[in-house]
């Protein structure tokens, strides 16, 4: 099968949509790229469905390579005739192309290839007939200095009959959808482990049993998390009379000493090859799925939080709160540079509220600050009453801002090549203040893992997950847009065609050489070559540029065309910028050209409306009930703002401004079914809520949606 019919096949999207996607992916195009500026080229796929062609376009590459191993291995032994070549080649699925290899697998010393050497082959086949009248008798040739009884040559052929069952496709595909469409998986406490603490998290699986292939994927993982550490122990069940059964009456056609014989190595070949082979396998599909469903849910979440509200480039004082150790406070310039730090003491043990109060009442008049950024860790509801009681001599907003993975990014290489000069703590909170100016260009900079909006994310595939979190990063950086003058390394890293070292070079350039002023500039920069400027510079902005274009989504490429829309309009590029009037009386059709359609005109008029929009909200002041401080303040029946920290299959978290999230159980999202929690509510979403359950033994919150 060709690769564009393998794709198709996966993905129902047209043929030449994924022939020219797949022909730029070839030449080292990026999905943004792609998406955004190759509109006609694709049929106007977006950035999902062109995501979907480089995984099946990934997974037929790797078939390929496969097949190329196995049809070596097999030509190495001297086993391969055209009819099982022409069977390798036509195979579209890795797992029925392993069945194919494995009776030609080298195995390790089995009982089959002992009873081979001992000479019990021909018995095996004899049996398998089922055409022997005196099987004992038959069986009394086959004695020999290895084979000294007649059960010993029985049990030999039995050995080799056995596997010749497991290595038949149509037994294993047959007892495979006996697993995939009736399997139980089921736990047991491992009892000496009972009653440890650890284990408590994981008590309702203690005892456990549920359909393989309804499980929740959340479910699922959280049982295989608690395998892992030794809680307990699950093993996989479908009902076995009925799978032998179905086995036997492929093989078994005569009732006879053979069928007896064959009846034993059929149960043999289950218990010992099939069972543990395909119940291996069922766990591992399984486990995929959820490593699938839990990767997807961490993608959008991730998304969600990189494209949250930005405040804007605004003076911020970001405070790191804390009790014992003080309140780290720093204070940032609009550009996100640090200006000043200081550590306040205004809680417990020191309690020197009135200090603390006037240190940042002078600061704010110091460095003019705007808005306030307090981190949501430890002593934070505290120190928000604080500052909340505080009279300022002008309008100063407060915000609260997650601190998740601010503590990676403090101890982290990127943080001390930022801020070498300064401990952690300083660092931590510059984190805070710059996440509430812009939440992408600061999270950038952390291990997505290390951000805390996914579930189970150490437990799923690793190497899937890197790549997923990898996409969504992209995507957000380049459908925000990135100014080149003002970016860290992180940030330009992820702009599509730059990378690492291309980021590094930009900045090199920038520190010696001064602000790009043009997009032209960014070809100066060591080894960025044409293929990266094609890729790269649409999704770059140079603020207040002599060319308007440069600070807008418009590709160099397309500039010639839009000076050619304003000569005919009699004006000049800037007088298009933002005048929705003369753009609309642009006939678009009189710009089209082999390589230029109407998809990316349309584009262009669009940017050329609100140029270098950005896509995001701004953000919004929120205030917790200041009455709730802890788990105890909490009863039934309450209604209460929160936000949305976290979203999973099951249900979302949400902060109330204790310690303790809140669950809204799926059920609990609205009065109709809900399917995917994503549809009712987002990331960082603010809500109302109704407190349904308090459990502060198990610190346990149960919420319901009310708005």
């Amino acid at each position: 099968m060709q690769l564009f019919n393998f794709i198709q096949s996966k993905t129902n999207l047209p043929s030449k949509g994924i022939e020219n996607t797949v022909q730029l992916l070839n030449e080292d195009c990026t999905i943004p790229f792609i998406s955004r500026y190759r509109k006609e080229q694709t049929g106007n796929l977006n950035e999902v469905e062109i995501g979907e062609i480089v995984k099946f376009k990934s997974q037929f590459e790797e078939l390929e390579k496969r097949k190329v191993t196995i049809l070596k291995a097999l030509e190495e032994q001297e086993v391969l005739t055209a009819e099982l070549k022409q069977k390798i080649e036509a195979t579209t699925d890795l797992t029925v192309l392993e069945d194919i290899y494995l009776p030609f697998k080298k195995k390790r010393k089995t009982k089959a290839e002992t009873a081979r050497k001992n000479g019990l082959e021909p018995l095996a086949k004899m049996i398998m007939s089922q055409r022997v009248n005196d099987l004992e008798y038959t069986a009394s040739k086959y004695i020999n200095k290895e084979v000294k009884t007649i059960e010993t040559a029985l049990e030999g052929a039995r050995f080799i009959i056995a596997e010749w069952i497991n290595e038949r496709t149509d037994i294993r595909n047959n007892v495979r959808y006996q697993f995939n469409k009736f399997a139980s998986i089921i736990t047991k406490v491992v009892k000496d482990k009972i009653n440890e603490e650890k284990a408590q998290k994981f008590k309702d699986y203690f005892e456990w049993s549920e359909r393989l292939n309804s499980i929740p994927s959340h479910r699922l993982l959280a049982i295989l998390r608690a395998e892992k550490e030794g809680f307990i122990r699950i093993k996989i069940e479908i009902d076995n009379e009925r799978a032998l059964s179905k086995i036997k009456d492929r093989i078994i056609h005569s009732n006879s000493n053979c069928s007896q014989q064959l009846s034993m190595a059929i149960e043999d070949a289950y218990k010992r090859l099939l069972m543990p082979s395909l119940s291996n396998e069922a766990i591992s599909n399984a486990k995929q799925k959820a490593d699938d469903s839990a990767i997807q849910v961490f993608a959008k979440n991730l998304k969600q939080l990189l494209l949250g509200a930005p405040l804007g480039e605004k003076t911020i004082l970001a405070i790191d709160p804390g009790f014992r150790t003080g309140c780290k406070v720093v204070c940032l310039n609009a550009q996100g540079g640090l200006e000043y730090n200081e550590t306040i003491y205004p809680h417990a043990p020191k309690n020197d509220a009135r200090g603390a109060m006037k240190k940042i009442s002078s600061l704010v008049d110091a460095y003019k600050i705007e808005a306030i950024a307090i981190g949501n860790g430890t002593a934070s509801r505290e120190t928000e009453q604080l500052i909340r009681k505080m009279r300022f001599n002008k309008d100063v907003e407060v915000f609260v801002v997650s601190e998740a993975g601010a503590s990676i990014y403090s101890a982290s290489k990127i943080a001390r090549d930022e801020f070498p000069n300064y401990d952690v703590t300083v660092r931590g909170a510059v984190s805070i203040g710059r996440r509430l100016a812009d939440p992408l260009a600061e999270l950038v900079k952390i291990d997505a893992k290390s951000i805390g909006v996914g579930q189970y994310q150490h437990d799923v595939d690793q190497a899937k997950l890197k790549t997923s979190l990898d996409t969504v990063v992209e995507s957000c950086v380049n459908s925000v847009g990135v100014n080149i003058n003002t970016a860290s390394v992180s940030l330009l890293s992820y702009v599509s065609g730059i990378g690492p070292k291309l980021a590094e070079n930009i900045i090199k350039y920038r520190d010696e050489n001064g602000a790009f002023t043009s997009r032209n500039d960014i070809k100066k920069v060591a080894r960025l070559g044409n293929k990266a400027f094609e890729q790269g510079a649409g999704f770059l902005r140079i603020k207040n540029p002599n060319n308007p274009l440069d600070d807008s989504a418009v590709h160099p490429e397309s500039y010639v065309i839009v000076e050619k829309m304003a000569k005919d309009e009699g004006c000049i590029v800037a007088d298009l910028i933002g005048n929705k009037e003369l753009l609309q009386k642009i006939k678009l059709e009189k710009y089209c050209t082999k390589t230029v359609g109407i998809l990316t005109l349309k584009d262009i008029l669009s940017e050329l409306e609100k140029p270098g929009l950005d896509p995001r909200e701004k953000a919004k002041v929120f205030t917790f009930n200041q009455n709730i401080r802890t788990i105890t303040d909490l009863h039934e029946g309450q209604l209460l703002p929160g936000i949305v920290n976290n979203i999973t299959n099951f249900g979302c978290f949400v902060d109330l401004g204790i310690k303790e999230s809140g669950l809204i159980h799926i059920s609990n999202l609205s009065d109709s079914f809900v399917s995917d929690v994503s549809s009712v509510v987002s990331l960082h979403q603010q809500i109302i809520v109704k407190v349904l359950e308090v459990d502060s033994v198990r610190k346990r919150i149960q919420l319901s949606l009310v708005k």
